[in-house]
């Protein structure tokens, strides 16, 4: 497999000091990430079928689709938690498995209990040892420098040791990446991440994610069900549709032609001052909500 000379533009905001990585993988051996005749099938319902995907080294693909469509059932394949019904899944060249220390997770923002005593140094630890059995990282000088340093990446000193439970939501989130980067992994994988935030802290938490693939060749898969505060980083978007695909960079999926193909509807795609507007699909992505179009989603892995 083989890849382009690809400079990825800097995101906006992004700190200069942190160089803009030029990937040159004309040689490279394996993707960070393979897909091979994948299929992923529940009962006598297939959520996707023959999907073929290779992510590049610091590339960022975007994975969008209604309710039901398998997007966090994807992640669950890469991350060792759901075996395909067919096909093959690698990361870096490897059987995707549990555990992998080539593979950080970023999930959704969710509340956190104020009574629980857990600082936020405390959740970025989980990522060094948290998916292991007994006493955990044994050399503790060495553990402490590794969330000290992830800490630092996504400018969280000032929080880190405050109970997370009082922490914005934003402030939280900061730290799921801190927690998805301590491993220093080859392929980060986000569900949602953005979900939740305001549009200041989705920007924030966004550049963190893009400096990263971008100063570490880190490739990225983000599941989102709105494009538009990744728009200017996103190389490819995956869309999930009923079991259907189509894979290609953002100007040539998110079309009014494609997606009308996708849902078996009329759609429409509009740009609007710089951002995409969709109305048709009656799903989350839509503009108009459910009142967008007849499509009722069921909820599923």
């Amino acid at each position: 497999m083989t890849y382009g000379l690809t400079k990825v533009a800097p995101y906006p905001n992004s700190e200069a000091k942190h160089p803009v990585v030029e990937r040159d993988t004309g040689n490279a051996g394996a993707p960070a990430v393979n897909l091979a005749g994948a299929r992923l099938s529940f009962g006598d319902r297939t959520l996707w079928d023959g999907l073929d995907l290779d992510v590049a080294p610091g590339e960022f693909v975007a994975v969008l689709g209604p309710n039901g469509s398998g997007k966090t059932s994807l992640l669950k394949v890469l991350l060792g938690q759901l075996a395909l019904t067919s096909g093959t899944a690698q990361i870096a060249g490897a059987d995707a498995r549990a555990g992998n220390a080539d593979v950080g997770y970023i999930p959704q923002q969710k509340a956190v209990d104020d009574g629980l005593p857990l600082r936020g140094r405390d959740l970025v630890g989980l990522g060094v040892d948290g998916h292991k059995w007994g006493i955990g990282f044994r050399n503790r000088a060495k553990r402490h420098k590794l969330v000290d340093q992830a800490i630092g990446q996504v400018g969280a000193y000032a929080f880190a040791d405050a109970p997370l439970g009082s922490l914005s939501g934003g402030e939280q989130q900061r730290l799921r990446v801190a927690q998805a980067l301590v491993g220093d992994p080859k392929v980060l994988l986000c569900d949602e991440p953005l979900l939740s935030l305001d549009l200041a802290n989705q920007r924030l938490v966004s550049g963190l994610i893009d400096r990263r693939r971008r100063t570490h060749n880190t490739a990225v898969l983000f599941v989102t069900h709105e494009i538009n505060p990744v728009l200017p980083i996103v190389d490819r978007v995956l869309y999930l549709v009923d079991g259907q695909f189509r894979i290609g960079p953002p100007s040539e999926v998110m079309t009014s032609a494609v997606l009308s193909e996708l849902y078996q509807t009329d759609v429409d795609v509009l740009k609007v001052r710089g951002r995409l507007v969709v109305i048709g699909t009656g799903d989350a992505v839509d503009a108009l909500g459910s009142a967008g179009g007849h499509h009722v989603h069921e909820d599923w892995a």
